[in-house]
């Protein structure tokens, strides 16, 4: 168990990160990044569906027709979106109003769909479960990393608190969509440049050997 949870762990959070690898939840990501905050409830709120549906869709996987199998997806998927909607209405207004229609669109978001395709269909609910939940992990930590440029250059504010003390310019372009664009570019750049250069790194290692 411990081998599939530290395999899984870093598929999802680095090789097949589902935002920077995979190029999944983008609209999500370009939409509610422009805060922290917003970018952590929405974080957490994937990171719960996720998990909780792979697990359940897990469970039930010798059970559901597989002529049907899509359908039933949706409804548990949508079950629990549901209830992180209902959720933050109730205790987090001001942040619902703010992240809109993008909790309700989790439904639709395409990291869900693909770890319960990919994996949970196929594997045991334990680490199915897990398995949705290191997807989340890894979603919310690009959003994070989006959020904490763009709500600094943008608003001058890290959660809302000033860390503006040299009295910059804000960046308007980092509080609006094409902002997050160009930041999940430059991750993107990033990561293919470390993971070229770590694969440049073993085949020197290989020539060597030889």
């Amino acid at each position: 168990m411990k081998n599939d949870l530290r395999t899984v762990f870093y598929r999802n959070l680095w090789r097949e990160n589902p935002v920077i690898r995979q190029i999944l939840g983008i609209c999500s990501a370009l939409a509610v990044t422009n805060r922290l905050e917003n970018s952590l409830v929405m974080g957490l709120g994937l990171m719960f569906v996720t998990a909780f549906s792979s697990f359940t869709l897990s469970a039930l996987r010798n059970l559901i027709p597989d002529r049907i199998r899509m359908i039933v997806q949706t409804l548990v998927i949508a079950a629990y979106v549901i209830i992180v909607d209902i959720f933050i209405k109730a205790n987090m207004p001001e942040i619902s109003t703010a992240l809109g229609p993008y909790v309700g669109l989790i439904i639709t978001n395409c990291i869900i769909m693909g770890r319960a395709e990919a994996f949970a269909r196929k594997n045991t609910p334990v680490i199915s479960f897990f398995d949705g939940l290191f997807a989340g992990i890894g979603y919310t930590i690009i959003l994070l990393c989006i959020a904490l440029i763009r709500e600094i250059l943008g608003f001058g504010t890290v959660f809302g608190f000033n860390v503006n003390f040299l009295n910059f310019t804000n960046w308007t372009i980092m509080v609006v969509p094409p902002g997050a664009f160009f930041m999940i570019a430059i991750i993107i750049w990033i990561a293919s440049g470390i993971t070229n250069r770590g694969l440049k790194k073993k085949e020197s290692k290989k020539e060597g050997a030889i």
